[in-house]
């Protein structure tokens, strides 16, 4: 997952950071790899505190290009942090490219996950990614929160518990299925 964040990132750099004056071009490569690399530890940072919720709206589309977005604040702070201490950039500076890159970044990403077309951005390898395969737990918490609103409460029992991801994943192909039917796919 490292690998897609650092070529969305180096997609949305233009102005943010190769036509920024403030960055000297020999950094330019550098510093898009941090940004990549800030965005994808700040993310698993967010799953091992336990923030499934927060990404779980985050997949949803959930003011995901929204400076209000509680993941999108998070990482601006983590990417403006890193490349203030790693660059020497000001804050300012640092700022303004985690307020450009991150929403733009997590709205591509999004908008990549949901397209069932797009190879190398399932949802289901992103969530595992993030959560380092150890997200399961937390992951179904959410899902058994919010499954009823998607309409992954599959035997209509009123919650959402392990007999019904058995069933979607009989239903829908696996557990792509049920990755797909939770964030629209």
């Amino acid at each position: 997952m490292l690998e897609q964040l650092t070529q969305l990132v180096q997609q949305y750099s233009g102005d943010a950071i190769v036509k920024n004056e403030a960055i000297p071009n020999e950094l330019n490569q550098d510093v898009m790899q941090q940004a990549g690399s800030s965005i994808f530890t700040g993310l698993q940072k967010i799953a091992s505190e336990g923030n499934m919720e927060q990404l779980a709206g985050l997949f949803q589309g959930n003011n995901a290009v929204s400076g209000s977005n509680p993941v999108v604040q998070q990482l601006s702070k983590q990417l403006t942090g890193d490349l203030g201490q790693k660059f020497g950039l000001s804050t300012e500076t640092a700022s303004g490219v985690a307020g450009s890159l991150i929403p733009n970044v997590l709205g591509s990403l999004i908008n990549k996950a949901k397209d069932p077309n797009q190879k190398g951005f399932d949802i289901s390898d992103i969530v595992s990614a993030i959560s380092g395969g150890n997200g399961s737990s937390g992951l179904m918490d959410a899902i058994s929160k919010y499954g009823g609103q998607f309409g992954l409460d599959q035997n209509n029992d009123g919650k959402v518990d392990m007999s019904d991801a058995m069933a979607a994943v009989s239903k829908k192909g696996g557990i792509g299925g049920i990755f797909g039917k939770l964030f629209g796919r």
